[in-house]
């Protein structure tokens, strides 16, 4: 019978930024036996490593997409497989791997020590996790690193009927197939919806909350907002029209540097909104971001339930904002501050991507607070 857990490749897909180098393929073809990754509990007999509903995880190497600082091709990912058999082994490169969850292929970068505190990065739209290339390197040194892609981004396939919640339960299943009983959360636009599904389902397992231009009150949702609530309010296929008019190559190129001042954005790279657009010109991926732009409805009526968590549990908190961000308004910091009144916050002169012009500066500040608040536990 074949291992549940051996890795086999995935050919890129049709428009996929690696799509023609052929070197790739080949590399995959000559690789297509993997050692098998040791992701559960090192005490199961089995060695196997189950989802939340008991079924094993496959994991499969992923396809970069040419902008890590060290290009992970799939020999290398097969080199890193086998490193990470070795429980004293510390990783601290990033190493993309893909995990079939529930039938759908998650594109996941793990990097560090799985005995260190885990941290779990999730990414916003339209990107993946290639925003945090820049910093999961050095926070690996602290912590296990978790980035997966979100269904339907980069690497990793979409799903049926997407939705936040359903975003949720597949990382989930993600984190208890790798065993993590607890974790810092990174939570930052589309991806706090995700985070705080989890962090409200199960309050005990956050470490801690690192809040990037994160959205979780109505003070964030400016006058930019009017479109998509009026779609909330009345899903008519005009509404939807209006409120969806960002999904574009020019939509997506503004996520990246719309409003924000030119010294700025000369730092952003122009390969990022490339190749997210690449992703979103799939088959199927822009009627997708359409339904998600819908669900966010969800997220809005649950503030008040986010309200209550984080007024119950206050867990630590580091807030990392770009004040040039177009999407959430300056006011979002200060309601973050009132729910979280001892949480540590700073306002950088960037943008709603803040790690693309600020890496440095993030990472010594996250660094700094998850090593205080482990020393604290």
């Amino acid at each position: 019978m074949d291992d549940p857990l051996a890795c086999r490749p995935l050919p890129a897909p049709r428009g996929h930024p690696m799509q023609g180098h052929k070197h790739r393929a080949g590399n995959a073809a000559r690789h297509a036996t993997r050692p098998r990754l040791p992701i559960a509990d090192p005490a199961s007999p089995a060695g196997n490593a189950p989802s939340a509903d008991g079924k094993p995880l496959r994991c499969i190497p992923a396809i970069g997409t040419g902008l890590h600082p060290t290009t992970v091709n799939t020999r290398e990912a097969g080199s890193l497989a086998s490193k990470a058999a070795q429980e004293s082994v510390a990783m601290t490169a990033p190493e993309p791997v893909k995990w079939e969850i529930a039938g759908t292929d998650v594109a996941v970068r793990l990097a560090g020590d799985r005995q260190q505190p885990a941290l779990l990065l999730i990414h916003g739209f339209p990107s993946a996790s290639t925003s945090f290339r820049n910093v999961i390197g050095p926070l690996s040194q602290d912590c296990f690193v978790i980035a997966p892609d979100l269904p339907g981004f980069g690497g990793s396939a979409p799903i049926g009927q997407p939705s936040f919640a359903g975003f949720a339960d597949l990382v989930d299943r993600l984190l208890a197939g790798l065993g993590v009983a607890s974790f810092h959360l990174y939570l930052h636009d589309f991806g706090a919806v995700v985070g705080l599904h989890l962090a409200t389902r199960a309050p005990h397992r956050i470490r801690s909350l690192i809040i990037q231009n994160a959205n979780a009150h109505e003070s964030g949702m400016g006058p930019g907002w009017a479109a998509t609530r009026a779609y909330w309010d009345n899903p008519t296929p005009e509404q939807e029209a209006e409120a969806t008019r960002h999904l574009t190559f020019d939509g997506t190129r503004d996520q990246y540097v719309g409003g924000v001042p030119a010294d700025i954005a000369a730092r952003i790279d122009p390969r990022l909104w490339e190749a997210d657009w690449r992703i979103m010109s799939l088959p199927g991926r822009i009627a997708m971001q359409r339904r998600l732009v819908l669900d966010y409805r969800s997220h809005f009526a649950r503030f008040r339930e986010i309200a209550d968590y984080l007024t119950r549990q206050q867990p630590p908190a580091l807030l990392l904002w770009g004040r040039h961000d177009i999407f959430f308004e300056l006011d979002e910091t200060l309601s973050w501050m009132r729910a979280l009144p001892r949480m540590a916050a700073h306002i950088l002169d960037g943008p709603h991507f803040l790690l693309e012009t600020h890496p440095t500066e993030c990472t010594a500040l996250m660094r700094a607070f998850i090593r205080q608040t482990e020393g604290q536990r």
